[in-house]
């Protein structure tokens, strides 16, 4: 998720620069070939074209708000998760005692208890994030070339660290093998997860109550865990996307073959009233249909960019991110080490991963 206030200037050219140019290049040759060609037929009158923009417009309008939902929703589950791990975390290290223990343990025996749950929490976060970045086969916009500059130089640590190396350093060799066993490995975690504070309970080091409200927590992340995937696994509907990209295409093509014959009319109009300026005023329709055409350009591919928004493109929700920000809260209030605590995850280039 991109950090700055604004976009730059700079960036948002950047990261339309391939389309900019096109844009100038094509307007430059309908305008040649009917300023210089005499090819004075290539026009089109403009109310069909500015009715053509307008139902693109709201086609455009009506992506970007589905989109947009697509992220705050996933937003919404994330921070969902955040308070949720929190929680877990103070219920593990308040509920864990020997209060109604059949065979009381030690101080550091419950110590550890209550870090394997906590640890495996974390780990819960990393393997489910882990799914979520893997690709599917409509998760093009990463891939496209505009934005795989971008992909490239945020380097995501699932792309490049081993889920099982990732785990090892908070599961148990037992359990890593367990986890790396099954498909679903962030639901395995949860069921390790009920197993532990299940036999907690039996040996009363977790009254029945408290050990009913742990289960609770349980049940929250296995209920976003499958609204994460139902958002991954369930993509925006192809005949919105494709249509409104073939018709934003359709509009810019169309969009210079009416401009052209405006300008140069405009253009006569001021060589008779005695301005010398009109001879050249056909040319500024270079400049304007490339704007036009990149405002509907950018307007789509905005709305493309938001539709996955587990993707890993800079416009995504930094799950990354929020996932060692959680780590890091809940390994301060086990009051480990902190030499034992991970450092965040710093922007690259003002994007969140």
């Amino acid at each position: 998720m991109y950090t700055k206030k604004k976009y730059s200037k700079r960036d948002m050219m950047r990261w339309t620069k391939r389309e900019t140019r096109f844009f100038l290049i094509f307007a430059l040759i309908i305008t040649s070939l009917y300023e210089l060609l005499g090819l004075q037929w290539m026009q089109l009158p403009w109310t069909p074209i500015a009715l053509v923009g307008t139902a693109v417009a709201f086609l455009i309008g009506f992506q970007n708000n589905a989109a947009y939902g697509r992220i705050w929703e996933a937003r919404m589950i994330w921070g969902g998760i955040v308070n949720n791990s929190r929680t877990w975390t103070m219920m593990v290290r308040d509920m864990i005692n020997n209060d109604h223990a059949v065979e009381p343990r030690s101080k550091e025996s419950l110590n550890e208890e209550r870090t394997k749950l906590v640890h495996r929490q974390i780990a819960w976060m990393s393997a489910l994030r882990y799914a979520l970045r893997q690709g599917k086969p409509w998760e093009t916009v990463s891939k496209s070339k505009s934005h795989k500059e971008w992909t490239e130089m945020l380097n995501l640590p699932e792309t490049n660290v081993p889920l099982e190396e990732e785990l090892s350093r908070l599961l148990s060799k037992e359990d890593l093998e367990y986890v790396m066993s099954k498909k679903n490995k962030a639901n395995a975690v949860l069921t390790l997860q009920s197993k532990h504070i299940r036999e907690l309970k039996e040996s009363g080091h977790i009254w029945e109550f408290s050990f009913l409200e742990l289960e609770g927590v349980l049940k929250e992340f296995f209920t976003l865990q499958g609204k994460s995937e139902r958002i991954k696994n369930f993509p925006y509907p192809r005949q919105y996307a494709t249509l409104t990209y073939d018709f934003v295409n359709l509009f810019i093509f169309l969009l210079p073959l009416g401009v052209v014959p405006e300008f140069s009319e405009i253009g006569t109009k001021l060589v008779a009233n005695g301005h010398e300026i009109g001879t050249y005023f056909v040319w500024l329709s270079v400049p304007f249909s490339a704007l036009v055409s990149w405002i509907f350009n950018t307007m789509q591919r905005i709305g493309t960019a938001g539709e996955n928004p587990f993707e890993g493109t800079s416009n995504d929700v930094p799950i990354t991110t929020m996932s060692r920000g959680i780590e890091i809260d809940m390994r301060e209030m086990m009051d480990e080490d902190k030499e034992d605590i991970p450092e965040p995850y710093q922007p690259i280039y003002d994007i969140q991963m």
